[in-house]
């Protein structure tokens, strides 16, 4: 774990991009935001009032370094700029002008703005907010990336043996249809490679292997698997599988002997949230993988989510996943 993520940090940090940070009310916030900018890992974007943001930083012994910056909405010279953005994305959906304005109020938004107009590269929310709010911003003011309909979640999964696995979804769409699916099972594709810079193999999962049951639910999996190769001739992809002839080579040779994919797949692409939300939380209790995650893709722009259990640390990795998803 400790390799994978020093690994994500020196790659961030040979770009030099920018992060912006929307709940600087939250200590840990401002406890990873210090951290990136002592360590020069990134610059950094603090959305509140700057006196406020370094009197609550003051109060719980954190120093922010002097190269942070601060965004206040108030004040900036170019608030009527965002506004124009956010009313524009939205006016067919029958938001006006001073709605797009109120709208801008929320810290939220006025991070997403930030991105969506370029004067951050990327951003991080969520340890205050829920995923729906923090979701619903950045699709109200970035959007969604070309050819995908979908936002969702991916967790790396750093396993003892060094492996690194993308699991997904485990955080945001519950019941996938297979458009869904498809969508989900192309854009991890994209984040694993991006953020590990391995090749991906994904597995679409199931309870059967290659036709052994016949169910509705694995006739999904099968469709979804249809789609995501039309939109992704190139994806080496395939399903279903149970997760044994996904991962395990010789249980592979068995179950499915002339796939590409089976025993070699290091992203897996569970039938709904159930799946897996519950298998990331066994293999990181269980096996004792270190989880980097959520990680939200298929935004135009990246914007990352926390849980609101994080810890600093964690909104750090965020940081550093989303530069690289830019």
């Amino acid at each position: 774990m400790k390799d994978l993520i020093q690994k994500m940090r020196d790659r961030v940090k040979e770009r030099q991009r920018t992060v912006v940070l929307a709940e600087s009310q939250d200590p840990r916030v401002l406890e990873a935001a210090a951290f990136l900018a002592d360590k020069n890992i990134c610059r950094i974007i603090l959305v509140g009032n700057e006196s406020n943001v370094r009197s609550t930083a003051q109060q719980h012994d954190i120093n922010l370094p002097e190269q942070i910056h601060f965004f206040s909405f108030e004040t900036c010279d170019f608030a009527d700029d965002l506004i124009a953005h956010l009313y524009a994305r939205r006016r067919d959906k029958g938001t006006s002008l001073l709605e797009a304005k109120k709208m801008l109020q929320n810290p939220l938004y006025q991070a997403a703005c930030l991105i969506a107009t370029g004067r951050s590269d990327a951003g991080v929310a969520g340890s205050v907010a829920t995923t729906g709010k923090v979701i619903r911003a950045a699709i109200h003011s970035i959007g969604l990336r070309e050819r995908t309909n979908t936002v969702s979640s991916t967790f790396l999964m750093a396993l003892k043996n060094g492996k690194v696995l993308t699991y997904a979804d485990c955080g945001v769409v519950p019941y996938p249809d297979a458009d869904q699916l498809a969508d989900i099972a192309v854009e991890s594709a994209r984040t694993h490679k991006l953020l590990t810079l391995q090749e991906p193999v994904v597995a679409m999962l199931s309870f059967s292997t290659k036709g052994s049951a016949k169910h509705e639910r694995t006739e999904l999996v099968l469709n979804a698997l249809q789609k995501a190769r039309y939109r992704a001739p190139e994806l080496n992809i395939d399903g279903e599988f149970q997760f044994d002839a996904a991962y395990v080579p010789d249980i592979a040779q068995r179950k499915a002997p002339h796939s590409t994919v089976a025993g070699k797949a290091n992203i897996l692409i569970f039938p709904n949230l159930d799946a897996g939300n519950i298998a990331y939380k066994i293999t990181e209790r269980l096996a004792g993988a270190g989880a980097t995650g959520p990680i939200l893709q298929g935004l135009a722009k990246p914007m990352m989510d926390l849980s609101r259990g994080c810890k600093w640390q964690d909104i750090v990795n965020a940081a550093c996943a989303a530069i690289l998803m830019g």
